[in-house]
């Protein structure tokens, strides 16, 4: 018979996507999301990424630009749904995503060695044109 082993405190790394109005001052934000991620409770440090004001890619209401914040954090599934809560319920939140954070995307980071080959093979084209 095959033993089952339970895992008392499951974590999981999670991504969120935070869209606040662009009418809200940095400090403002910051106030904001410190009070999230107050609620998580997270393991380790959650690391926060501003992208900054940004438009749309479609107008959501009457909002036409956003400010993005990322952020990644490890926490227990079940602190979510009071989290999600709170970001439904504040006004200056115009959309958040929440998803399970498994690696990192896009293309792996070339080394030196490959950027230079690149840079040569870009190099020798461009002379063909000519």
């Amino acid at each position: 018979m095959a033993k089952l082993k339970i895992r008392r405190n499951p974590t999981r790394r999670y991504e969120a996507v935070y869209i606040f109005e662009t009418a809200l001052e940095d400090t403002v934000i910051a106030e904001k999301l410190e009070k999230f991620h107050a609620l998580l409770s997270a393991e380790g440090e959650i690391t926060l990424e501003h992208w900054g004001r940004r438009a749309l890619a479609y107008k959501i209401g009457r909002h036409e630009n956003g400010y993005y914040v990322i952020a990644h954090f490890t926490i227990a599934p079940a602190v979510l749904p009071e989290y999600e809560r709170a970001l439904k319920l504040d006004g200056t939140v115009i959309r958040y995503l929440i998803t399970l954070y498994e690696h990192e995307l896009g293309a792996p980071k070339l080394s030196d060695e490959e950027m230079a080959s690149r840079r040569r093979l870009n190099d020798d084209d461009d002379d063909d044109e000519e």
